[in-house]
């Protein structure tokens, strides 16, 4: 429109709230996450073994139906931190291998095609443009993670009563806490490692690499040394030191829940950091 016609009137008309603006970006993103179909497979086994477990808690829990499989006992398996501790473990495992697929989807194509000036030459921050794009990950490994968690947990308290919830709320608060750090290294890994990486599949072959990488320095260090400090860069062990804290699974280390957070929360500062460096408007080309 031309200038001189002086027809041109500013925009008067709703504004999008300032702290809905990053679920732009996720709603976009969450949109190409199930167009791959291998995606889309691993995304329906992650549920396959929660179901198995639920399942089993019926079966524990009617007497019948294993009086008619002829089973011995008087229930099936027992309910206990080995329990949780093992569907923690399964899940975890699957959230990982999901984010190995999805996580490099996220900043990569933004960088590779320098469309970060685009982005935030809007009213769009930095801590936005990353938190838009967390958020795929974390609303998928948590339907991964604490949420069929806490249903397992659910369901057993309304089987067993109320009584059996009191006694084990430090199992419910193990799968939450446990569950949102190990989301939280996760994503920030990810997102760092796409930042840095701008080719998608070299980006999760080098997620696969970091997790392998720590756990073999982790456990070379402690052989080498005679010491546990190891553990502390091997963000699965310390995941599972927080589930085992809850859950009173002996891990056989020293390592205590408030060191394994705070070892836990260094990681997740550190891959911010990373990001800080990358997440820009601009970039100097040498």
């Amino acid at each position: 429109m031309a200038v001189y016609k002086r027809s041109y009137r500013s925009y008067n008309g709703p504004l999008t709230p300032r702290w809905s603006r990053s679920l732009i970006l996720s709603r976009y993103a969450a949109r190409g996450v199930f167009q791959s179909r291998i995606v889309t497979g691993l995304f329906v086994m992650c549920f396959f073994y929660p179901l198995l477990m639920i399942a089993g808690l019926y079966l524990n829990h009617n007497t019948r139906v294993l009086s008619l499989m002829k089973f011995t006992g008087d229930h099936l398996m027992d309910i206990n931190g080995t329990f949780f501790m093992t569907l923690m473990s399964v899940q975890s495992s699957m959230a990982f291998l999901m984010t190995v697929f999805i996580g490099p989807n996220t900043i990569a194509p933004d960088l590779a095609n320098n469309a970060l000036p685009l982005y935030f030459c809007r009213p769009l921050s930095r801590a936005e443009y990353v938190l838009g794009r967390a958020l795929v990950i974390v609303f998928l490994l948590s339907f991964i993670t604490w949420i069929p968690g806490l249903l397992v947990f659910a369901i057993e308290s309304s089987l067993s009563g109320a009584a059996w919830a009191t006694a084990h709320w430090k199992f419910a608060a193990g799968i939450f806490i446990g569950s949102w750090l190990w989301i939280a290294v996760l994503a920030l890994l990810a997102l760092a490692l796409s930042a840095w990486v701008r080719w998608k599949l070299i980006a999760g072959a080098l997620l696969l690499g970091v997790m392998f990488f720590t756990s073999g320095f982790a456990a070379a260090l402690n052989g080498v040394v005679r010491t546990e400090a190891g553990f502390y860069l091997d963000p699965a062990v310390l995941v599972a030191t927080v589930y085992g804290r809850f859950f009173g699974v002996d891990l056989r280390n020293d390592i205590s829940l408030a060191g394994a957070t705070l070892a836990i929360l260094a990681i997740c500062a550190f891959c911010i950091y990373l990001l800080s460096r990358k997440v820009r408007a601009f970039e100097v080309v040498k």
